[in-house]
């Protein structure tokens, strides 16, 4: 028996072994995180506007003013009692919205790690596509120097006429000089 119970004691402490199913006596609920989180998310998101403001801040005052004015007959939550029943509704208010809040912001945190992870890819694609289209634009400039330009063309077409002009191939086939001719 002590030898059962020390193995049992060094299995839950070792981390290499699973555990032992453990019986419960209650079923445990069975709860849709998905739609208790959107659920949350939409609470903690009213709870956050000028309109919940506004109905808590009615709801105090009038608990208030209820229970300061009114006859102690009438009273529920008594003045002399420092409004037990008030702390403890806004202490159970309290209570539950924080993790609603937290889960609403616990999943707002991991749709912005995706966001973000989404973001890294892309800016890595775009900047591997930059690389290679400017080592394409750097590999464009190198050949073009060794083709001719417009410049470079017209440049040797203004030399070729110049040359043809000095050597008078030109002359003799300009249409202004037989016009001037004919007439002359």
């Amino acid at each position: 028996m002590a030898e059962e119970q020390a193995g049992r004691r060094g299995r839950e402490t070792r981390l290499d072994q699973p555990r032992e199913a453990v019986r419960r006596l209650l079923p445990r609920p069975r709860v849709d995180q998905e739609s208790f989180g959107v659920w949350s998310e939409a609470f903690a998101r009213w709870m956050g506007t000028a309109q919940f403001l506004v109905l808590m801040t009615l709801f105090v005052s009038i608990w208030l003013a209820w229970n300061t004015f009114m006859p102690p007959s009438a009273q529920f939550d008594p003045r002399a009692q420092n409004y037990t029943l008030l702390t403890l509704i806004l202490s159970l208010q309290a209570s539950y919205a924080a993790p609603l809040i937290l889960l609403a912001q616990n999943r707002q945190d991991d749709r912005d790690r995706v966001a973000i992870e989404s973001d890294r890819a892309r800016d890595e694609r775009n900047l591997a596509d930059t690389e290679f289209l400017t080592r394409e634009v750097a590999s464009l400039r190198l050949a073009m120097r060794d083709t001719a330009t417009r410049d470079f063309v017209r440049s040797e077409l203004r030399s070729l006429l110049d040359e043809m002009e000095d050597r008078g191939y030109l002359r003799a086939h300009r249409p202004e000089d037989e016009s001037a001719g004919a007439s002359g």
